[in-house]
């Protein structure tokens, strides 16, 4: 609960650090930046701490409490929790237990010993799409309708490339 002095490229930083959190492989600090007033995630490789660190700070809340929901919001480059512009849902024909470890950040419902739900979220139709294919089982879409059409045109697109 020390603010803490780093250089980060060019720029020497002020923060007071929150969280160290994964996410792909990598370590972030998320902070709160003193000269900008706001939260900031910073890759740990690239931080060059200062010493001495500074005075003591209460801590603060992360927005929406939940430091795992704020980062992923970031990553996705909103500060809203499940910000994806495109957002679906299919019927897995898999036991949710064999669909959550993968899940990411979506929202896995049971449906029964050999079904459920998946609901989540990329940056396009297609990537969407794409991204529900690496289960390896029959599936329905649920919705929306553009993610049924870019079923399709997925499916077009690898049938073409054959």
């Amino acid at each position: 609960r020390e603010v803490l002095r780093f250089d980060y490229g060019d720029d020497l930083r002020r923060v007071e650090p929150h969280h160290l959190v994964t996410s792909s492989g990598r370590w972030y600090l998320v902070a709160w930046d003193l000269e900008r007033d706001d939260w900031r995630i910073f890759r740990a490789d690239r931080i060059t701490p200062r010493i001495p660190t500074g005075p003591r700070f209460a801590p603060r809340e992360v927005p929406g409490g939940d430091v795992r929901g704020f980062v992923a919001a970031r990553f996705k480059g909103s500060d809203a929790v499940d910000a994806w512009p495109c957002r679906g849902t299919v019927v897995l024909h898999l036991p949710a237990s064999a669909v959550l470890p993968f899940a990411g950040d979506g929202t896995v419902e049971d449906l029964g010993p050999d079904r459920c739900s998946l609901e989540t979220g990329s940056w396009s139709w297609g990537a969407l799409a794409a991204s529900f294919g690496r289960f390896d089982a029959a599936m329905e879409v649920v919705g929306p309708p553009e993610l049924a059409e870019a079923f399709v045109e997925l499916a077009a697109r690898y049938g073409a490339a054959t």
